[in-house]
């Protein structure tokens, strides 16, 4: 089986004039071939925990997130995946040029931004489309009703217009240690996009394939 691991960074307010709206949304997915390699990429969680105290395994609750780690956990984790056979994509959103239409049907969007995912699977051929592949999306609604939606509509589509077998489950990150990995890998193409920082990028362009722009 094929794995697509998806999460977001970012936030999805139109409201320019509230200082810690962010200009940019990033979607980025984590593609891994195969059982081995998936458990491989957990691994990477399970060692910095490793090496932490009882005192900062508590505060953890266990489970990492990129924004409120240090930059050496951060160094660990991005550099450890960046030696593994596993690839990236990411889909930009500038926020200022998403249609008004949308801006209230953010489920809408990411139903399109499925549809990308989807073709690009298939003109790159980035995963053996031959294989069952498991898509694991990082929980951000906790509307059941939007979560079916986005989880229908993608295997519908999948099957359908691609032939591709896709299973689709929404989980929250903290209760996947890959979902962990691609947090730190999402966290990375936002702050290249909205300050300009590309340390973190830097540590993991081996592995991104593809960036896309919506709405540039």
């Amino acid at each position: 089986m094929a794995y697509i691991f998806m999460d977001e960074s970012g936030d999805l307010g139109f409201d320019f004039s509230k200082k810690k709206t962010s200009k940019f949304f990033i979607i980025s997915f984590l593609f891994v071939d195969g059982e081995m390699e998936k458990k491989r990429v957990g691994k990477i969680v399970k060692k910095v925990f490793s090496n932490f105290s009882k005192k900062e395994v508590k505060f953890h609750h266990n489970a990492l997130h990129a924004y409120k780690e240090t930059p050496t956990i951060r160094t660990q984790i991005l550099g450890s995946l960046s030696k593994m056979p596993v690839s990236i994509m990411s889909i930009c959103l500038n926020k200022k040029n998403v249609y008004t239409s949308l801006q209230d049907e953010m489920h809408l969007l990411y139903n399109y931004v499925t549809n990308i995912l989807l073709d690009r699977i298939c003109k790159k051929k980035i995963l053996p489309l031959d294989k069952k592949i498991h898509l694991i999306a990082s929980q951000r609604e906790t509307n059941k009703f939007l979560n079916k939606n986005f989880k229908g509509y993608l295997e519908k589509q999948a099957k359908n217009k691609h032939s591709i077998n896709i299973e689709v489950e929404i989980m929250p990150f903290f209760n996947n240690k890959c979902l962990q990995v691609v947090d730190f890998v999402s966290w990375s193409l936002f702050r290249y996009r909205e300050y300009g920082d590309n340390f973190y990028r830097n540590l993991i362009k081996n592995i991104l394939i593809e960036e896309n722009d919506l709405f540039p």
